[in-house]
């Protein structure tokens, strides 16, 4: 069973940038596709980046130019550059693998002036 640890949150002032780290326990990451969710105050966890084993990335279209997913399968670890950030994209960010059933603590990203 794979691991993961997610890093990199904090608070930025409106416009800033983040880039959070996911990090796998194991090398079968290079196996799975890597997934980014979020989840905000009060609402339900949701689909934000998906960065599939060949390096194809998908986004919400929301967050599209904004965000970048990529991965480093050399250091199992998966990364989610955040750009132009707004109050809105504060929440908990959680990576995990497609149908992983345990989740991490996350890291809180906090967007405010």
């Amino acid at each position: 069973q794979v691991q993961l640890v997610e890093s990199g949150g904090g608070l930025v002032q409106p416009g800033g940038s983040l880039r959070l780290s996911c990090a796998a326990s194991s090398s079968i990451f290079r196996r799975y596709a890597m997934i980014w969710y979020r989840q905000a105050p009060g609402k339900e966890r949701e689909w934000v980046a998906t960065v599939w084993p060949t390096g194809t990335t998908t986004y919400a279209d929301s967050l599209k130019g904004r965000f970048t997913i990529s991965r480093d399968n050399a250091k199992n670890t998966a990364y989610l550059q955040m750009n132009s950030l707004k109050t809105e994209d504060t929440g908990v960010y959680y990576c995990n693998i497609p149908g992983g059933k345990s989740w991490g603590q996350g890291t809180q990203v906090t967007v405010s002036s």
